[in-house]
């Protein structure tokens, strides 16, 4: 589905940013893994390597809130591969202090967040839409969440010290908004925009939370790292070469 397709994944060394490589290499395309952890992305490339042998992976850092480096990485996967058919944002950027609860949260943990974070979604999609509008077609995908799309169900954390962080929220709806407001921006100029709001996934969280998340779901309860492939891929192809400017909830129901 993605044959001869060069696509570049922002945060390729996270939880799910490394499942969107392999799907990616298992469809044919060529996965460039974009990531500040020069350390785990080299290890990403080659843990999918030795386990998918003609797939085709490649490492670059990235640091999506510097407009050095996002030039730097167009650069040169454009020096390399000739095109860059599109940009799937799914870093996850944050500070130290970031997860609190809502009255613990300091004003500067909150505005250095939504900066990485937010900012940096937004400083690559910039500089990725302005390579798409001189090649003449692009694709950015931008990974949101549930809870940019339906406010907090608290009650599911009760009993943990788990919250919703109020960060998360705000960038995630943010986030959703952004990539309508790109798509209508960009009218005329052959490059799609959409998101996906993922549910919960599974990451060893505390019992009591994952029976609580679960008992709200229709079916199975929360996603795995990899049931977000199918409609990862699904936008990177072009079966979705009509779809602009859209959000594709994935969370077994939870947000019924």
């Amino acid at each position: 589905m993605l044959k001869d397709k060069v696509i570049i994944v922002a945060g390729g060394a996270g939880l799910l940013g490394s499942e969107f490589v392999k799907a990616i290499a298992e469809n044919n395309g060529t996965a460039i893994i974009g990531d500040s952890d020069e350390k785990k992305g080299r290890k990403t490339k080659t843990d999918i390597l030795r386990n998918l042998r003609n797939g085709r992976v490649d490492f670059i850092v990235l640091d999506i809130t510097s407009l050095k480096s996002i030039k730097a990485m167009i650069k040169k996967v454009h020096l390399k591969y000739g095109k860059i058919d599109a940009l799937v944002n799914s870093a996850f950027p944050k500070n130290r202090n970031y997860g609190k609860y809502f009255f613990d949260v300091q004003y500067k943990d909150f505005c250095e967040n939504l900066n990485t974070h937010l900012g940096g979604y937004f400083l690559t999609s910039q500089q990725a839409a302005l390579y798409f509008k001189q090649q003449g077609y692009g694709n950015i995908v931008n990974i949101a969440s549930i809870y940019g799309v339906i406010p907090p169900k608290f009650e599911i954390y009760q009993g943990t010290k788990m919250t919703m962080p109020v960060e998360y929220a705000m960038i995630k709806s943010a986030l959703i908004h952004l990539t309508k407001y790109m798509a209508k921006y960009l009218k005329g100029m052959n490059i799609r925009v959409n998101a996906i709001s993922p549910g919960g996934i599974f990451d060893n969280q505390p019992d009591l939370f994952v029976k609580a998340y679960n008992n709200l779901c229709l079916n199975k309860g929360m996603l795995g790292k990899k049931d977000l492939n199918g409609t990862l891929v699904y936008l990177l192809s072009e079966m979705s070469k009509d779809l602009n400017g859209q959000n594709i909830t994935v969370d077994g129901g939870f947000t019924l």
